[in-house]
């Protein structure tokens, strides 16, 4: 399991810094495995990566929080 890590941020950055994750981030943070994050990315569920160097890619953090909360948001309305 992965620790989490405590990233400082220098109040100088602002607001409009946008933080990015990496797939193992993103699979610790979702509970989802690599294989699922791709279909559902795939099947347009699941917020798209992005390359940030030749070879790496990230995911931007709010995107993904905001697919979690959808995913609450559904859970809640269909127990209403």
């Amino acid at each position: 399991m992965l620790k989490p890590t405590k990233r400082d941020i220098p109040a100088s950055c602002g607001p409009e810094l946008i933080q990015f994750l990496r797939r193992p981030e993103v699979s610790r943070i979702t509970g989802l495995p690599t294989s699922t994050i791709y279909q559902m990315m795939a099947s347009g569920t699941f917020p798209k990566n992005f390359r940030i160097s030749a070879r790496l890619c990230a995911w931007r953090a709010d995107e993904v929080a905001a697919w979690q909360k959808a995913k609450l948001a559904s859970r809640e309305s269909a127990a209403a």
